[in-house]
């Protein structure tokens, strides 16, 4: 979390690390307590920050397929790679 948080954190000069955490966690629509708040979101949240808004998430890109049929017939072993 820190190698991704540090650099996030710089770029925001003006606030300390508190405040920087409660406005990551308004940003990823997280609506409890700063306490409850994971690091699987800090860190999903982090990566997914300044990516598009229809962006692949990170670690589904491998499984990814441009339409449904391809992806049925590879799952089901007709297409090999």
């Amino acid at each position: 979390v820190i190698e991704l948080l540090q650099p996030a954190w710089q770029k925001e000069p003006d606030l300390n690390l508190l405040q920087f955490l409660q406005k990551l966690a308004k940003e990823s629509g997280f609506d409890g307590e700063l306490a409850d708040l994971t690091d699987d979101i800090l860190i999903y949240h982090l990566k997914m920050r300044d990516s598009a808004k229809d962006a692949v998430i990170p670690g589904l890109q491998k499984d990814y397929e441009e339409d449904f049929k391809t992806a049925l017939l590879r799952a089901r072993g007709v297409i090999k790679e």
